[in-house]
């Protein structure tokens, strides 16, 4: 069929038009609703390492109950999730760190989820993978070219992050 004729041999119908300009507007609103998304996981990520800071400093019990499950620091019902896990040391971090780097971190502080693991590392990357199409994390490249993952807040936009050092205390070179 081509462009010019319906699939009957006439005319295309004005209605193409229409529905070209329905995608259009469609496909625009996506790309704004996404870009807020980013933004607003931005600020949770920030609001959840300041209230996650206080609580470290003033103690736990300035928390109640239905904030440390909002911060992630107190499981519900279900058991204690991998990503929430991962999400914690990233969130805890002063550094960005690689997936390695994360997996020691999970194996100290969550040794019960070391388990349900058969590839550890692998379940690691899939979860950074997750959490970087969320806009919970960035990955970008250290200058010895390990790949490494920092939590996003409001305060690490992409010219800080060229300037984070990792273990190595070498600048990241970027994005990835």
């Amino acid at each position: 069929m081509n462009s010019g004729t319906n699939g009957n041999g006439g005319p295309q119908p004005e209605a193409d038009f229409h529905v070209r300009e329905v995608v259009r507007s469609a496909e625009h609103e996506l790309q704004q609703l996404l870009r807020q998304r980013a933004e607003i996981m931005k600020r949770i990520g920030t609001l959840k390492q300041t209230l996650g800071g206080l609580a470290n400093i003033f103690g736990g019990g300035l928390l109640d109950d239905d904030l440390l499950v909002l911060l992630d620091r107190k499981t519900t019902q279900r058991r204690s999730g991998f990503t929430r896990a991962c999400r914690m040391v990233l969130m805890n971090s002063p550094t960005a760190l690689d997936a390695a780097q994360i997996g020691e971190e999970l194996q100290r502080e969550f040794p019960e989820l070391r388990d349900r693991h058969k590839n550890l590392y692998a379940s690691v990357t899939t979860v950074l993978g997750r959490l970087t199409e969320y806009a919970e994390a960035r990955t970008f490249l250290r200058a010895d070219g390990r790949r490494v993952w920092q939590w996003i807040t409001d305060g690490n936009d992409e010219s800080t992050v060229a300037n984070v050092h990792a273990d190595t205390n070498e600048p990241g070179v970027g994005p990835a």
